[in-house]
C-alpha cells in the first residue's frame, strides 16, 4: 500500500465529506460480553476447543470476515472511539481501522520449519496457547482489539479482553463484531470475550486464572509491570518517548513535513509517534522555519510553555483531559486563539524540559538543539529513557544512521519518513498495535501468540 501524505489528506477530505451526522449507538445484542471474568474465561475456553480443531482455511474465513466487518464499520468505530474517550480524530482513526484490516497478518504468518536428513524428519510446529488474556488501552481501543484478535485466532487461540474502563463501549462493540464474524464463517461464539464493566479487580482475576497461560498487555508501564509479576507468560507493550533526530545531511524540508505529519497523526496517540526532536544546531533554525511556515506549527513562547506545563501535567502525571487533543484545543486551554490550520505546537528547549522528557501523547513537539551529531545522538538516547520502543532519524549519512540504530536499540527505527510508516502506512511491512519492546517480541503478529513444538520422526519419512 503505497501512501504519501497527499493521499492521506485526500482520504481524510473524502471521509469528512461523507461522515454521517447522526449519533446513533449500534443496536442489537452484543456477543461475547459477560458480567463476570470467570464466566468469560470459561466461555472462551469452550470456544477454543472448537477453534483449535478448525483448519487453517476455516480460521482464515473467520479472519476474512473480521477484516470485512472492520472496513464496513471503520467510520462507526472511529466515531465511537472519539466520542467515548475524547481522544484523537475521526478521519485518522478511520484510516487506522482500514490499515489493520488490510495489513494485519493472518494464518499466512503461521509457518512450519522442517529438517530432513539421514535420521528422518523433524518439524517445528506453531501451536496455540489456548485462552489468551489481553489488556487493552484507551488510546487505540478497537484498533488494538481487532488487530490482536486476528493474530490470536489465526494461531488457534481465543481471547478474553479486559478493556480500559474509559473505552468500554467502543471495545465491546469491536468484540461483538469479532464474534459475528466467527458465527458467519461457521465458527463458534465467544472466540473473543469481554466484560460489561471491566475493572482493575477483573484484570487481576484474569491474570491469576489457571486457564490463562499467556497475557498480552498494551498500555502504560504500570500494567506491563503487573503482567510481568503475574507468574504467567507475558507480552508487554509499554511506554515509549520516541525521539526524531535530524542531522545536517537530511532533506530538511521533507524532514519538517514528515515529523509534523507523524506527530499530529490521530493527535499523537500512536505510541510510535514523534514525541520530541533533536536537531543539530547548523540546520535547526531552517527546520523550525519550515515547520512554522509550511506545516501549520505554532511557536509557543516561554510564558505559553509554562502555562502548557501547568495544564497538561499534574502531580500524578498526564492530565487525561489533554491526551489526544488537537493543538488548537490545547492552546485554547491556556487562552491562546489560533486558526484551524494550526496542528502542532513547537518550541526550543533543553532535553530536561517537562514537555520534552515526558511522553505526552499530544501534538506538542519540543525541539532540542545539539552541537553536532554525537551530541544529538547522546541526547536522543537519553530522551528515549531506555524503553527500547521507537525512534526516528532523518539523515542521508548511512554511517550516522547505523551508529544511531545501534545506540538507540529500539524495536522500531524509522528512517526519513513519518513514524506511521513503521506500521505499514506508507512503508513496507505488516500492521500491529501491540509493540512489545519491554518483553522483546517487538511488533507482534499471529506467530507471537504461539508455542513452538518439535515433532520428530526418526529414521523415516526422509525420501531422497
Amino acid at each position: 500500500m503505497a501512501i504519501n501524505e497527499q493521499m492521506v489528506q485526500d482520504i481524510v477530505k473524502e471521509v469528512m465529506a461523507k461522515m454521517q451526522l447522526q449519533k446513533d449507538e449500534p443496536a442489537g445484542k452484543q456477543l461475547g460480553i459477560f458480567e463476570d471474568m470467570n464466566e468469560a474465561i470459561a466461555a472462551a475456553k469452550e470456544a477454543q476447543k472448537v477453534i483449535r480443531t478448525m483448519s487453517m482455511d476455516q480460521r482464515e474465513q473467520i479472519i476474512s470476515n473480521i477484516r470485512r466487518k472492520t472496513k464496513e464499520n471503520a467510520e462507526l468505530l472511529a466515531r465511537m472511539g472519539v466520542e467515548e474517550t475524547g481522544m484523537g480524530n475521526v478521519p485518522h482513526k478511520i484510516l487506522k481501522h482500514q490499515l489493520l484490516a488490510e495489513k494485519t497478518p493472518g494464518t499466512e504468518d503461521i509457518v512450519t520449519e522442517a529438517w530432513s536428513g539421514d535420521r528422518g524428519l523433524t518439524l517445528i510446529e506453531m501451536g496455540p496457547f489456548g485462552v489468551i488474556g489481553a489488556i487493552t488501552p484507551t488510546t487505540n481501543p478497537s484498533e488494538t482489539i481487532l488487530c490482536n484478535a486476528i493474530g490470536m485466532i489465526a494461531a488457534g487461540n481465543t481471547v478474553v479482553f479486559n478493556p480500559h474502563p474509559k473505552a468500554i463501549k467502543t471495545s465491546n462493540f469491536a468484540v461483538s463484531l469479532i464474534n459475528e464474524a466467527s458465527l458467519e464463517a461457521g465458527g463458534p461464539e465467544n472466540v473473543a470475550c469481554s466484560l460489561r464493566h471491566p475493572t482493575l479487580e477483573s484484570s487481576n482475576v484474569m491474570m491469576k486464572h489457571k486457564d490463562i497461560q499467556l497475557i498480552a498487555a498494551t498500555g502504560g508501564p504500570g500494567v506491563v509491570t503487573a503482567v510481568l509479576s503475574s507468574g504467567r507468560r507475558g507480552i508487554g507493550a509499554g511506554a515509549g518517548n520516541p525521539p526524531a533526530l535530524v542531522d545536517e545531511t537530511a532533506d530538511i524540508r521533507k524532514a519538517a513535513q514528515d515529523i509534523v505529519n507523524g506527530c499530529t497523526f490521530d493527535n499523537n496517540l500512536p505510541c510510535i509517534a514523534e514525541k520530541e526532536v533533536v536537531a543539530v544546531s547548523s540546520i535547526m533554525d531552517e527546520l523550525m522555519n519550515y515547520m512554522l511556515t509550511e506545516q501549520g506549527c505554532y511557536l509557543a513562547s516561554k510564558e505559553e510553555q509554562d502555562k502548557l506545563v501547568a495544564t497538561v501535567l499534574t502531580p500524578k502525571g498526564l492530565n487525561r483531559d489533554c491526551v489526544g487533543r488537537d493543538a488548537k484545543t490545547l492552546l485554547g486551554m491556556i487562552g491562546v486563539t489560533v486558526p484551524d490550520n494550526i496542528r502542532c505546537i513547537i518550541f526550543e528547549g533543553e532535553k530536561e524540559h517537562p514537555l520534552i522528557s515526558t511522553e505526552l501523547m499530544m501534538p506538542i513537539l519540543g525541539i532540542v538543539r545539539a552541537k553536532d551529531f554525537d551530541d544529538a545522538m547522546e541526547k536522543a538516547v537519553w530522551l528515549e529513557h531506555g524503553n527500547r520502543h521507537s525512534a526516528h532519524i532523518h539523515s542521508k549519512n548511512i554511517d550516522n544512521i547505523t551508529r544511531y540504530a545501534r545506540a538507540i536499540d529500539t524495536a522500531i527505527l524509522v528512517k526519513n519518513a513519518p513514524s506511521y510508516a513503521a506500521l505499514g502506512f506508507g512503508g513496507e511491512g505488516f500492521c500491529t498495535f501491540t509493540i512489545a519492546s519491554r518483553t522483546g517480541e517487538g511488533l507482534t503478529s499471529a506467530r507471537t501468540f504461539t508455542k513452538k513444538r518439535r515433532c520428530v520422526m526418526s529414521d523415516s519419512l526422509c525420501i531422497r
